[in-house]
């Protein structure tokens, strides 16, 4: 219940997806939407502080639904649905309507989430990272510099969709198995990469220009030699008790700690993120740090996701990060901050 004795400061939306438990080939078909938990455990925040919440299900009716609830800021979450600019969809719809949200801006989650377009361009920035081919039909033939073993991801997926215990390969006749299979399944070009064998990282970024913070890098260590049980696959990604533990400060040296936290600002700056971000790395066994990818929309399920994990383990409490996210948004459209201390 909202704390009556507190007049609400402000009225927020909350945008989302839903899982729906919808049956598919693909186990992972709604690996990005979210638990109604989530959605709640947001709302709970902004409730403790005397916000007025609106629950905004990204569906069909979104706009009359945006319209109807009357709010002064958007907290979007929200994954959209179908096509490789469905995490756009929403902020577009807002930026449209002129209503503020949270978040990075339609251009910037379009670009983000087609992981060869954010690598070409991040390449002019001169950040490294894996070698690529982009096949567009099963039919293909294997670029010659590409040397196994390689790693296949649908191009434009989040949370470890399509990223399967099979999907780093040592042959052709392996790569071709993977190809036709995750066509099939997921209808959408083909990422190949250089699989770069070394340690995972994840760095989260919170706030914009002068105010932003870089977290420290959090390590996932996996805890399994066997190959396909070192990628941070979806079954890694479920069952990540079973296969990984966060370790955050990580065991490097100072130099390569602050290199990877100025690059993962320098990403985030170069696509015009807003207000929070997660990005991930590999360090190779030669020591150089690659950029993998980028979540400008990364998950808020406490307890679960990297995200707010890694903040916690860098001091940043669940109500301070999600509270952290909201005012960013709100002093970019220079509204009033929100006192995380209000209804304590």
């Amino acid at each position: 219940m909202e704390n009556e004795s507190v007049p609400p400061l402000l009225a927020v939306g909350i945008t989302y997806n839903l899982k729906k438990g919808v049956i598919s080939d693909a186990e992972d078909i709604e690996a990005e939407y979210d638990s109604v938990d989530t959605i709640d455990a947001i709302a709970d925040v902004f409730r403790s502080v005397g916000i007025r919440v609106e629950y905004i299900e990204a569906d069909a009716d979104i706009v009359e639904k945006i319209k109807k609830a009357k709010v002064d800021i958007v907290f979007n979450i929200a994954e959209g649905a179908n096509g490789r600019g469905r995490e756009a969809q929403i902020p577009a719809i807002l930026s449209f309507l002129g209503i503020p949200y949270s978040g990075s801006d339609e251009t910037t989650l379009a670009i983000a989430l087609d992981k060869a377009i954010t690598k070409r361009y991040l390449s002019t920035y001169h950040i490294l990272t894996p070698d690529y081919q982009l096949v567009t039909t099963p039919n293909f033939q294997l670029d010659p510099s590409l040397q196994f073993p390689l790693i296949v991801k649908p191009n434009y997926e989040g949370s470890g969709k399509g990223i399967s215990d099979l999907a780093v390969v040592d042959d052709l006749e392996s790569l071709n198995r993977v190809i036709t299979k995750n066509f099939k399944l997921y209808g959408q070009p083909m990422l190949i990469e250089q699989f770069i064998q070394g340690r995972e990282f994840t760095v989260g970024i919170l706030g914009n220009g002068n105010d932003t913070k870089v977290f420290e890098p959090m390590e996932i260590r996996y805890l399994k030699q066997e190959r396909e049980n070192r990628i941070y696959s979806y079954n890694v990604k479920i069952n990540y008790k079973k296969y990984v533990e966060y370790v955050c400060p990580p065991q490097l040296d100072a130099s390569t700690l602050e290199y990877m936290k100025n690059i993962a600002l320098e990403i985030y700056n170069a696509l015009e993120c807003k207000d929070f971000s997660r990005i991930d790395f590999r360090l190779s066994e030669e020591g150089d740090i690659h950029f993998i990818e980028i979540n400008p929309l990364p998950g808020l399920a406490p307890g679960y996701s990297d995200y707010p994990m890694l903040a916690e383990f860098c001091g940043t409490g669940y109500k301070e990060l999600v509270l952290g996210v909201l005012n960013s948004a709100l002093k970019r459209y220079g509204r009033k901050q929100i006192n995380s201390n209000r209804g304590a």
